[in-house]
């Protein structure tokens, strides 16, 4: 049985999961050049990144990705497991967008027309810490 937490988390995690699991998916099967390029932005931010291999980054990359996306999509998983999870994959998305030069505006948070496309993932940090607080704070544990 579904049970009314679960009900008021469902929109969030379908929709969620389905946007992270189908980014996954879409990343399994990257051809040299675009794992190449995932990875080097990514080790331009975190360093111990660019040690490996472009197309073993882009599966360990997918392999998250999906994982994260599974467990948003799956009734069975906790919220707090399940929005940890996101909380993290998100951390690490808006790390990208915090350090990376030319995503943001110079001072400001606000971020540049090249930074939009990490700034926005900001609501994946916002779903992943509600269902964290919504499972940690429910009255009938």
């Amino acid at each position: 049985m579904i049970n009314r937490i679960l009900l008021r988390q469902l929109p969030a995690r379908v929709t969620t999961g389905a946007y992270v699991l189908n980014s996954g998916v879409g990343k399994l099967h990257a051809d040299q050049q675009a794992a190449e390029s995932m990875q080097g932005w990514a080790a331009s931010t975190y360093p111990v990144l660019g040690k490996l291999d472009p197309q073993q980054f882009a599966r360990l990359l997918a392999a998250g990705e999906i994982t994260t996306g599974v467990l948003l999509l799956v009734p069975l998983v906790p919220a707090v497991v399940a929005g940890a999870a996101l909380t993290g994959f998100a951390a690490g998305l808006l790390g990208l967008y915090l350090r990376t030069p030319g995503m943001r505006k110079r001072g400001s948070l606000r971020p540049t027309e090249e930074g939009i496309s990490l700034a926005k993932d900001v609501w994946l940090l916002g779903i992943g810490l509600s269902l964290v607080l919504d499972d940690a704070t429910r009255e009938d544990r």
